[in-house]
């Protein structure tokens, strides 16, 4: 049987693709050239390769043994100081979990192979400290020397750092009623009127706002004094207030009333006044 031109011509480009596939993987394959140290090796893939079972740790481990990576290299040279036996810390002697000796394919530039914290062993992943250091920083660092009796998992998670679910349950309670030591104090006339008082009072660690407020500290808003606040704050200034804005109070009456007793000070009303009434509690419209 004589075969046609066309059918020969097939034949002989699939022998050419496997041929070149064997002779020039990077090329054809396109997983992108070998790291620097393993040129040696570029060119033999069954070096790493088990044939069609892809990369096999076993071949790894034939260069690379565990108890000295980290430590020192392939041909026993110590590493510089620093590195240390993380490898030591896995569960099982898995390289391609983490590893590509390729850069990447030609199309991507890039391997998709990342590092888990599961295949370290289960002691080893609540000791973050054994890898990673601590933040630090005048914020990150005080927040951080704050809760140090906590276990990192309380706040993050080893799939994604960065997005922490921080409670303040987490602090020792002296530190816990020192919002200062985290928060900077709000610079607004309302907060520079309450002086030494505590965050507590009026805000809470679970939500900042709403704060829980109680103007009753000061002066008790019922009555006739359910009022708006620009009613006695004006210009929105809440460091000072007036009681001359409502029309049965006339500041030349208050003041002739109160020499009349001998009171020089009578510009802080509401430290007599605190409830709108007389003093000792009489009612005094004045």
């Amino acid at each position: 049987m004589i075969l046609r031109p066309g059918i020969l011509a097939i034949t002989a480009a699939l022998l050419a693709v496997i041929v070149l596939c064997f002779t020039h993987p990077q090329i054809m394959i396109a997983p992108g050239p070998v790291v620097t140290a393993h040129t040696p090796v570029a060119n033999d893939c069954f070096a790493c390769h088990a044939p069609f079972k892809g990369a096999q740790a076993s071949r790894c481990i034939a260069c690379h043994a565990p108890a000295k990576i980290g430590l020192l290299t392939t041909r026993g040279t110590p590493l510089p100081r620093g590195n240390n036996a993380f490898h030591q810390q896995l569960q099982q002697p898995d390289c391609m979990a983490c590893h590509t000796d390729h850069g990447g394919p030609a199309l991507t530039g890039h391997s998709p192979v990342a590092f888990r914290h599961s295949l370290l062993q289960p002691a080893v992943q609540a000791r973050c400290n054994s890898c990673h250091t601590p933040p630090s920083g005048p914020r990150l660092g005080g927040l951080h020397k704050a809760v140090a009796a906590a276990q990192c998992s309380t706040c993050h998670s080893t799939g994604e750092w960065h997005r922490a679910r921080f409670s303040h349950e987490a602090l020792a309670p002296a530190t816990r009623s020192a919002c200062a030591t985290c928060h900077q104090r709000p610079s607004g006339a309302l907060h520079r009127r309450f002086g030494t008082l505590t965050c507590a009072q009026c805000h809470t660690t679970t939500a900042w706002e709403p704060a829980t407020f109680n103007h009753d500290r000061w002066f008790r808003l019922d009555g006739d004094h359910e009022v708006a606040c620009a009613t006695c704050h004006t210009g929105a200034d809440f460091t000072r207030y007036t009681c001359y804005g409502c029309h049965e109070h006339q500041s030349a009456r208050i003041a002739a009333l109160h020499r009349e007793e001998g009171i020089a000070n009578f510009k802080d009303c509401a430290r007599c006044h605190a409830s709108g009434e007389g003093e000792g509690g009489d009612d005094d419209d004045d």
